[in-house]
């Protein structure tokens, strides 16, 4: 399986990421694509380590998904299991493990300046920084949505699993939406991908 994860990251990456793919007692699982979240990490009861991926990432974004979830690993094995999910411990053993990939043979130059910002202190999902994400995103297939801080003030717009909102004010990093069906308000991400209604 290990060898499977060559088609889904950078050509040039390929050499170290089997390199840190090492471990005995490791699995990697391609998935479909999953809504929530991109990837995650788990020890499963019989001691073995499972990293699951959703297999529709573009592959820079594949790549920086798959050693966020080594790092949670590594950091698991240095560290202990006591530590928090994504804190300083955790923080540190991503940086490190990420360093040896950031540079052109691997990312687009452009990509370059957004990752080293990013990893100055890295987020638990590359998705809350929205610079980021916008800078991943150019390189998805294409696909008709749109960012929710693209949306306009008081345009509906639909998620994922149908459920249709009216954009409202922005409040610090989040915008508030609210439900047209119950009235209720929701807090989105910046950059949450929806689908606009067009009267």
């Amino acid at each position: 399986m290990q060898h499977t994860v060559s088609h889904y990251i950078p050509e040039a990456s390929v050499p170290k990421v089997l390199q840190l793919l090492e471990h005995d007692n490791l699995s990697i699982l391609v998935k479909k694509e999953r809504k929530t979240r991109h990837g995650d990490y788990r020890k499963l009861p019989n001691g073995k380590h499972q990293i699951t991926i959703n297999g529709s990432l573009n592959k820079y974004r594949f790549l920086i998904t798959l050693i966020h979830e080594i790092a949670h690993l590594e950091a698991f094995k240095t560290y202990g299991r006591f530590i928090k999910p994504h804190g300083i411990e955790w923080k540190r053993t991503f940086q490190h493990l990420m360093l040896p990939f950031i540079n052109p043979e691997v990312f687009p130059k452009a990509l370059l300046p957004v990752l080293a910002k990013h990893f100055i202190n890295p987020k638990a999902s590359s998705d809350t920084d929205v610079q980021l994400a916008l800078a991943l995103k150019q390189f998805d297939a294409a696909n008709n949505k749109t960012f929710i801080f693209e949306v306009p003030l008081h345009q509906t717009f639909k998620t994922h699993n149908n459920r249709v909102f009216k954009k409202g004010a922005k409040r610090r990093t989040r915008h508030e939406c609210v439900e047209v069906k119950t009235g209720k308000i929701y807090l989105f991400n910046a950059n949450a991908e929806v689908d606009i209604i067009n009267d």
